[in-house]
C-alpha cells in the first residue's frame, strides 16, 4: 500500500512537472497555472519524501544493499 501511494506521487510529480513545461511554453511564464504547478510539485515532492521517510522509520521499506 505504501510503495503504491510513493509510485502514484511520483507520477503526480512527473503529470505537474510536464504540465508546468506546456503552461511555461503556451503563456510564456505569465500565467498563474505555472506557478499552480510548481506548488502542486513542491507539494507531491515533500509528501513522497515525507512516505519514504516515515516508510523507513516504521520498517515497511528496507534497504537490499549489501554493503
Amino acid at each position: 500500500m505504501l510503495k503504491a501511494a510513493i509510485l502514484l506521487l511520483l507520477l503526480a510529480t512527473l503529470v505537474s512537472l510536464f504540465s508546468g513545461l506546456f503552461f511555461l511554453v503556451k503563456d510564456q511564464g505569465r500565467g498563474q497555472r505555472l506557478l499552480g504547478s510548481l506548488y502542486l510539485r513542491a507539494t507531491c515532492a515533500a509528501l513522497t519524501l515525507a512516505l519514504v521517510a516515515w516508510g523507513f522509520y516504521s520498517g515497511q521499506l528496507t534497504s537490499q544493499v549489501a554493503w
